[in-house]
């Protein structure tokens, strides 16, 4: 299904219920409402619930006192941003200093104000590394700047060699560097794991130099202080390139200042006060989407649906991060509650044969009174009619180009593959897994989500990027085999499942018979990694999408793992921490 297999917003929901009886239905309706009435934790202030619309408190305009606390806020933001900008100038460009420094920038999540002067200092870096590679070797001194240069320089898109690392497998495999990390060890180590996570296919050396490193960090931590403790747990659970920066950037903030190095104070100030202003912003569009989605109607009529404005703006809050881009936040999050919406309609609410009519409305884009489908599929069309003309009249109007035919052609795609599912569960077929997640990439909703990403950005919009696009490419792809996968590997677990839960897990263990549900799974975690090499590779030079397209779809993954981070309670604890953090709690600094 579409982002989540879960029939209702937190809970793992039957994936089967396309082609079960009412009564089935009805009995899983009935689970999913007990517990949704008693997991009220997502909350924008202590007594509203994310399926809520927000609290009167955060419903009125600000004072006089508010909006000048913010304007003294911008304004002392403006400053800090000139000092910093001053201080990359002044820093040498091919330094380890410098790449601190481009490394703490995006780790305290401002490093968007700072795009020119960071190209700057990685096209340095870039020479270094071009001279370097085949002439210095890497040992424990230089091992940190080495991984940390390689890490900046691929994730900014420069397809940089991995062969420089082999040696120091060697030495690794050789013993010669076996004896326990200490000190700038731990460190060098620690950025080797982190440079690893930029792995793609064919570059087993460094597939081997990551796992040889997370074991040896591993077997260290009962041997660090708590600093270090804490600093390579975080690296090894949550490792950079896979994380969402404005998520982990306060408790970064924490332990940030006293650095050695003397900007670090100025770094630390000015990311205090980005994430107030960004916390601003963030809530105003909240008020947007939720008197949208008010307004809108849906919930009403479709009473079993997910009715869940909140958590669906996390996701362009988490993939779109420049203040800038609120517009584009608010629209994005239209698409997406239709995914969620619809994606309900065939767990649900459709029959097969009204489902097979409501994809032939959507695949003709017409819905005429000849058309035999339900009242609130017929609204749900319009609805999407609707946001789509919004959507392509906003990107027509800031880009110069109407996207509306791809729109339709990536809505019809989406149901189209919806009803594959439906009509293989309604027969009891179980398909191959190559089948299951060829079809689920395109049901998983990414491809949709992206493509709405992409003309939004509104950058380098040219036929042939288009048709590239519609076509699915590797960034969409391996982008969706992640979400697929990362959902699966928690439906399979779901207590409402009833042992029909479509996944792949389940198709695996079907087609190799005799697997067990360890071996499945692990199989399907491998799948996710080598998902990531596939990405990481499509997000390297060259290629036809730009830089803000390609980090779109790395978020769109780095979101996945917080959104299928499942309790025991069928809650997401993790992401409600960092919705908090976020949006309700000031920074600590």
């Amino acid at each position: 299904m579409a982002f989540s297999r879960a029939t209702f917003a937190f809970l793992h929901g039957p994936f089967a219920s396309k082609g079960t009886s009412q009564t089935d239905k009805n009995k899983h309706l009935q689970n999913a409402n007990s517990l949704s009435s008693t997991n009220n934790k997502w909350s924008i202030s202590s007594h509203q619930t994310l399926v809520s619309t927000p609290s009167k408190d955060h419903t009125r305009p600000a004072g006089k006192r508010n909006l000048a606390t913010e304007e003294d806020i911008r304004g002392r933001h403006e400053r800090r941003l000139e000092e910093v900008k001053q201080l990359l100038k002044q820093v040498r460009g091919d330094s380890l200093e410098s790449l601190v420094m481009v490394d703490a920038l995006q780790r305290l999540a401002i490093d968007y104000h700072f795009e020119d002067e960071i190209e700057a200092i990685l096209q340095g870096h870039l020479l270094i590394s071009s001279s370097r590679s085949h002439s210095r070797p890497i040992d424990a001194d230089n091992l940190h700047e080495a991984a940390l240069r390689f890490r900046l320089l691929r994730q900014g898109g420069y397809p940089v060699p991995s062969d420089v690392f082999q040696r120091f497998l060697h030495k690794m495999n050789d013993g010669t560097q076996n004896k326990k990390p200490q000190g700038n060890d731990i460190l060098g180590l620690t950025s080797l794991f982190e440079a690893s996570q930029l792995c793609i296919e064919g570059e087993d050396a460094l597939d081997q130099v990551g796992e040889s490193t997370r074991q040896r960090l591993h077997s260290s931590l009962a041997d660090l202080d708590h600093v270090r403790d804490r600093f390579v747990r975080n690296s090894l659970g949550n490792p950079f390139h896979k994380s969402l920066a404005r998520f982990t950037a306060n408790d970064f903030l924490r332990n940030f200042v006293g650095h050695s190095y003397s900007w670090t104070k100025n770094l630390g100030e000015l990311a205090h006060l980005d994430m107030n202003i960004v916390r601003s912003v963030h809530q105003r569009e909240i008020l947007q989407v939720s008197n949208w989605w008010k307004e809108l109607g849906m919930a009403k009529e479709l009473k079993y649906a997910r009715d869940q404005p909140m958590k669906w703006y996390m996701w362009p809050m988490a993939i779109l991060t420049e203040t800038g881009l609120s517009q584009e936040r608010v629209l994005v999050t239209k698409p997406i509650s239709f995914i969620y919406i619809i994606d309900d309609i065939f767990d649900v609410y459709g029959t097969i044969e009204d489902l097979t009519a409501f994809t032939d409305v959507v695949s003709r884009w017409e819905c005429t009174e000849k058309d035999n489908i339900p009242d609130y599929m017929r609204m749900c069309f319009h609805a999407l009619d609707d946001i789509t003309n919004e959507f392509s009249l906003a990107v027509s109007k800031n880009h110069g180009w109407n996207p509306l035919c791809s729109f339709r052609k990536t809505w019809a795609s989406l149901l189209n593959a919806f009803l594959v599912e439906a009509r293989w569960l309604a027969s009891g077929h179980s398909p191959t897994t190559q089948d299951y997640l060829d079809n689920a990439i395109v049901s998983s909703g990414v491809h949709v989500l992206l493509v709405h990403l992409f003309f939004i950005l509104g950058e380098r919009i040219t036929p042939e990027s288009v048709d590239h696009l519609e076509n699915i490419p590797e960034i969409v792809s391996s982008t969706a085999s992640i979400l697929r996968l990362w959902d699966d590997l928690g439906s399979a677990e779901d207590e409402f499942q009833d042992g029909r839960d479509g996944s792949y897990v389940e198709c695996y263990k079907r087609e190799f018979e005799g697997s067990s549900e360890e071996a499945a799974r692990d199989h399907v975690k491998k799948m996710i990694s080598e998902a990531w090499k596939r990405l990481n590779k499509a997000c390297l030079y060259p290629q036809p999408f730009t830089n803000s397209f390609s980090k779109a779809s790395l978020n769109t993954a780095r979101m996945v793992p917080l959104m299928y981070n499942y309790d025991d309670s069928h809650s997401l604890p993790l992401l409600e921490h960092h919705m908090k953090s976020l949006l309700f709690k000031g920074p600590t600094f």
